[in-house]
């Protein structure tokens, strides 16, 4: 696969900046540096798009794409449990507290042993890059060689990547096989894996470090004080469940007589580059106050389908000014796909429109304005989870990392078909959310280094 670092790239490219806005590049070129940033983009329409093509060629650096195919920004996972992926589509029939105690625990407790971590992290990093998620938000376990384990995995493989080593020290919550030793040990396996992600030698800014807290029910407050402190300290990302069930959200309310978000908020850990997972039960208040600190919402429709007891009133939050992006959650979801969850989250919405309950008369069976569409749903799953994470990814624009993949509707195996007498560009595009497969996906940069799939040209 070609290498696009300081090159210029001629083909068609789709992006959707804003939120229900699609940007349909067709003939354009995009000028890469030579770390892999967007120096130039030429519309076709621009007075300078000949003379750049024209230069470009004569350096010997243009590299156009395919006939028929076309780029689009890499997708951005904001919410991922990488030791969960061996049993993805596994134990998805049991309430959520039985399924982390009898299943996903025990999974996670094994990752004590490196070399079972490594043959495990190793597949799903090459997995996820192959179907086209570029940016991957992890939680990782309690070990701490583990998760330094996976950073290196995701350097290694080139994958943008945010960890975070998992923090859960309450032994009421937590098995006794399966938890952080004390408050301060979380703490400062928090603290060493920051270091050694700042650290990395081979690091420059693709990979950085998370504060974890699972969520409130698995942490003491001491933990969640001193992860809040550390935080302020750092200014690293904050990633944790919020308001996800019944079961947790009634938690929190037991515990402190507040909502999962304030809570979250009197221990410092809501900030501009928290976010905040499923969120199903949020309250109107909890969007004011999410959306005051800057926080983002991983809307994971595929996970909370089988655990979260609602749908995410997604709608809502973006109307109260919550930055929400989308995340597969393996393995509380059954797929991997940002494909399949971009196709969750309309098929979500639509019945949270129209409701479920046939015995109910239509008036009351739904709620009404919640509806999303395929251009929306391909904004989250780029833009919206690169504006959630303070990244500049997901838009082809200047200064952005050029992390995109190439679709091929005539690729081997190809799940898409294109009509051209019939199809438009936005109808391409809609046909891509709603039909392609991994097949099509043939080939995915990161910040314009090639790290998967087929031979390009």
């Amino acid at each position: 696969m070609t290498d696009l670092r300081g090159k210029t790239i001629a083909g068609t490219f789709y992006h959707a900046p804003e939120a229900g806005s699609l940007d349909i590049l067709a003939d354009a070129l995009i000028r890469l540096d030579d770390r892999g940033d967007i120096a130039a983009l030429h519309r076709s329409s621009d007075a300078g798009h000949g003379e750049a093509r024209a230069t470009a060629l004569a350096k010997g650096s243009l590299v156009e794409m395919p006939t028929g195919s076309f780029v689009l920004p890499g997708f951005v996972d904001l919410h991922i449990h990488a030791p969960q992926y061996p049993q993805l589509g596994k134990a998805l029939n049991v309430p959520l507290e039985d399924w982390l105690q009898r299943h996903t625990f025990p999974l996670e407790a094994r990752y004590a042993d490196v070399a079972f971590a490594r043959r495990h992290y190793g597949a799903l990093v090459r997995d996820l890059l192959s179907g086209g998620t570029t940016t991957a938000l992890y939680f990782a376990t309690v070990h701490e060689e583990a998760t330094r384990l996976l950073v290196d995995l995701c350097i290694e493989a080139g994958q943008r990547a945010l960890v975070g080593k998992v923090a859960m020290d309450n032994p009421d919550e937590c098995p006794p096989y399966y938890r952080d030793a004390s408050a301060a040990a979380a703490l400062s396996g928090t603290r060493a894996v920051i270091d050694y992600v700042a650290a990395h030698p081979d690091n420059h800014g693709l990979v950085h470090a998370v504060a974890t807290p699972r969520f409130i029910p698995s942490c003491t407050d001491a933990v969640l004080e001193g992860l809040g402190e550390i935080v302020a300290e750092c200014g690293c990302h904050v990633q944790t469940h919020c308001s996800e069930s019944d079961w947790e959200h009634g938690y929190a309310l037991s515990r402190y007589g507040v909502t999962d978000t304030e809570a979250l908020d009197r221990f410092g850990l809501m900030t501009r580059r928290t976010i905040l997972a499923h969120s199903n039960f949020i309250t109107p208040d909890d969007m004011d106050r999410i959306g005051a600190r800057g926080a983002g919402v991983a809307h994971c429709p595929l996970s909370n389908a089988y655990f979260a007891n609602s749908v995410f009133p997604l709608r809502a939050a973006l109307e109260k000014g919550v930055r929400v992006g989308l995340g597969t959650d393996i393995s509380g979801g059954p797929s991997a796909s940002m494909l399949e969850v971009q196709r969750m989250t309309i098929a979500a919405s639509r019945m949270l429109e129209t409701g479920v309950d046939p015995s109910l008369p239509a008036e009351r069976r739904g709620r009404p304005g919640s509806r999303v569409d395929f251009d929306l749903a391909f904004h989250l799953a780029t833009a919206g989870g690169g504006a959630a994470l303070d990244l500049p990814v997901g838009i082809f624009a200047e200064g952005y990392h050029f992390d995109a993949l190439l679709i091929d509707p005539a690729a081997q195996g190809s799940t898409l078909r294109i009509v051209e007498e019939a199809d438009d560009a936005a109808g391409v595009l809609q046909k891509t959310i709603n039909t392609a497969s991994k097949a099509n996906i043939v080939a995915v940069w990161v910040g314009g280094r090639s790290v998967a799939n087929g031979a390009t040209p």
